[in-house]
């Protein structure tokens, strides 16, 4: 069991739980706090509590736990499968579906539904637990992936994903009136240092941070609301959310990046990938898919367009 030490220098004060993260980058805050329950973060040999108060020279000792390993295994959950050959295969990835194995969701996921589905022949260049996985989109976004068989697929795909070529098109409802009718961001987006947990706009230099495009056009006008399509250049973590709420208009439904009193009855944010298009690995052909607009989305539409109409 590896241990950490963490030594609280003179004038060094706060709750110990909030301190302690950001004096260990790798250990979120609830992650410490988990451990402090399981009487694994101790000082001088007494347990601490996460509201305890820091001590100015005190030594601070993690124990940190073997992690225990997460195994994808089959699992027989229905897909709706859009196109699927020797080579790929593209899904229509519902909300509420993560898209590989992590702490917290062993199981249940897609790529455990891929698994069956393809009797275990996908790409080997994600490891065990992202068998064929060339990209993500996040538990509560909705829409189209391209999933890889084997690994001169995997290759390829992710070649084209490198230099921007794949054709992705998202649809978003935001929050306000977006007053031109199209427009782009582009910041660089990187961990957010006050909350590990989040993506956040950073400075070019900052450690991390990774150039990111994101251009958006109205699609419709909905009084307090605006439905737009958003199409990527890069492919960053919760790119369109991060982008969109830095110009002052977070995504409906998203708790993370929006207001505090996010739209709740969306379960997270309306987002769908709805259009996806790149050169088929083995033929060369262009393959471009689009995937409907889902319930849970045309039907805040359809609300939206009566309260605007009233």
């Amino acid at each position: 069991m590896e241990t950490l030490e963490i030594l609280a220098g003179p004038g060094e004060a706060g709750r110990l739980d909030a301190w302690l993260a950001q004096r260990c980058p790798e250990l979120s805050r609830s992650a410490l706090q988990g451990l402090m329950e399981q009487g694994l973060v101790t000082e001088e040999g007494r347990t601490v509590q996460k509201k305890d108060k820091v001590r100015p020279g005190a030594c601070y000792r993690i124990a940190l736990p073997e992690p225990q390993p997460i195994e994808a295994v089959p699992q027989n959950i229905p897909l709706t499968i859009v196109y699927e050959d020797a080579d790929l295969v593209v899904v229509d990835k519902p909300k509420g579906m993560v898209v590989h194995p992590a702490p917290g969701n062993p199981d249940g996921t897609l790529v455990n539904a891929l698994l069956y589905h393809c009797a275990g022949q996908l790409s080997g260049i994600g490891g065990a637990i992202r068998p064929g996985i060339v990209h993500r989109i996040d538990k509560d976004t909705s829409g189209l992936l391209v999933v890889a068989k084997n690994d001169a697929a995997h290759q390829s795909l992710s070649d084209q994903m490198r230099v921007h070529s794949i054709h992705r098109v998202y649809h978003a409802v935001v929050y306000g009136n977006l007053k031109k009718e199209e427009g782009f961001v582009e910041a660089w987006l990187g961990r957010d240092p006050n909350d590990r947990k989040k993506m956040a706009v950073r400075p070019a230099e900052a450690t991390g941070a990774r150039y990111a495009y994101t251009g958006w056009q109205v699609l419709e006008h909905l009084g307090n609301f605006t439905y737009i399509g958003c199409r990527l250049k890069t492919g960053r973590t919760h790119q369109i959310r991060v982008h969109m709420a830095s110009i002052g208009h977070p995504l409906a439904g998203d708790a993370v990046y929006g207001p505090r009193n996010c739209i709740k009855a969306l379960q997270g944010q309306c987002l769908h990938a709805k259009e996806l298009g790149f050169v088929h690995p083995a033929t060369g052909e262009w393959m471009q898919f689009s995937s409907p607009l889902p319930p849970y989305f045309t039907g805040f539409l359809d609300r939206l367009r009566k309260e605007h109409r009233a």
